[in-house]
């Protein structure tokens, strides 16, 4: 299992490149960041800071979107960083959440991630493609490949996931969920003839290693909120009748208004209606020994790697943790005499 961390690109950038550098420092194979540019700062910029700063974790967007970036510029800049620093990105892309929201805009639909995903690999990976009626490809690019992954919650959207996508991103911990949406988004792989174990799956969670429950709870309480935005997209579109879990769909009901200026905040004022049912599935939280033990369960269900949301007050000892205790334990072994 390879293992991530989540950033946000508050400022001073120099603590997110410092925190890029820790996680490496600690075996980290991935630094993923949100991408919203008028809530936190520009990533973009600060991924090439990271990039040479560290000299093997993979940098990304946790997650882009196809509203509020040309996809061509999108494409440029990660081919840009790929022939700087030797192919160390990866993109997530999904519908959007904060990024068009906060410009009273709306997700971008299906038809759009797709096409998106589409272009931006294409041109990423050095090839020739057809954009707005006109063929297009860097005449600079000669060594970038990159993935690109999808998040996905929704029925159509795993299915999009699967059709598509390089990998699936799913943002919650939740085991049972986990399980049937992976099943999803293989079975939709397989459907359009793609090799389902070609795909990467990535789930992406807050994880805090502690041992005051209460606190650790009230700390990613956040979460709860962010994944119940989405949440509520797929209860408005298909209603809560649907084949979808409903550990996910039920405990929205008590949602109320959401405040983006507190997104992906802890102890943020509008995620009350979370309850700590769903913060312990949606998270991983305790001791080293209970993150490994749901870290096994979430390997064995076809969990390729998991990303920490390192939104809270205890960063750098849950990284210590994790690259001292967790992370050996869920790596292959490999003895050195037979």
């Amino acid at each position: 299992m390879d293992f991530g961390v989540v950033l946000q690109t508050n400022p001073p950038a120099a603590r997110t490149i410092a925190l890029a550098k820790l996680s490496e420092e600690h075996g980290f194979d991935y630094v993923w960041t949100f991408d919203s540019h008028l809530l936190w700062q520009e990533p973009y910029v600060i991924y090439s800071a990271i990039l040479g700063a560290t000299q093997r974790v993979i940098v990304g967007p946790m997650v882009t979107n196809p509203a509020t970036r040309d996809w061509t510029v999108t494409a440029s800049v990660f081919a840009t960083l790929n022939e700087m620093y030797g192919n160390r990105t990866v993109v997530g892309i999904g519908r959007g959440d904060s990024a068009v929201r906060v410009l009273n805009g709306k997700p971008s639909t299906l038809k759009e991630v797709r096409e998106a995903t589409h272009v931006i690999r294409e041109l990423a990976n050095c090839r020739a493609v057809e954009v707005n009626g006109t063929t297009l490809q860097f005449p600079w690019a000669r060594t970038s490949a990159v993935e690109v992954w999808v998040a996905a919650y929704g029925p159509m959207a795993l299915k999009t996931a699967g059709e598509v996508g390089d990998g699936f991103i799913l943002q919650l911990a939740d085991v049972d969920i986990a399980r049937w949406m992976i099943a999803q988004v293989r079975d939709a792989a397989e459907k359009a003839g793609r090799d389902p174990d070609a795909l990467t799956f990535c789930v992406a969670a807050p994880a805090y290693v502690g041992t005051d429950l209460a606190h650790m709870r009230d700390q990613c309480r956040w979460f709860g909120g962010m994944v119940g935005n989405h949440v509520a997209d797929i209860v408005e579109k298909y209603g809560s009748s649907t084949e979808f879990p409903t550990a996910l769909t039920d405990y929205i009901k008590g949602r109320q208004d959401y405040d983006y200026n507190e997104h992906g905040r802890a102890g943020n004022t509008h995620t009350e209606f979370v309850p700590d049912e769903i913060v312990d599935r949606f998270c991983i939280l305790g001791t080293a020994e209970q993150h490994i033990a749901k870290l096994e369960e979430l390997k064995a269900i076809g969990v390729d790697q998991f990303a920490i949301y390192l939104q809270h007050d205890n960063k750098e000892e849950t990284l210590r943790q994790y690259g001292e205790t967790v992370i050996p334990a869920l790596r292959d072994h490999v003895t050195a005499k037979g």
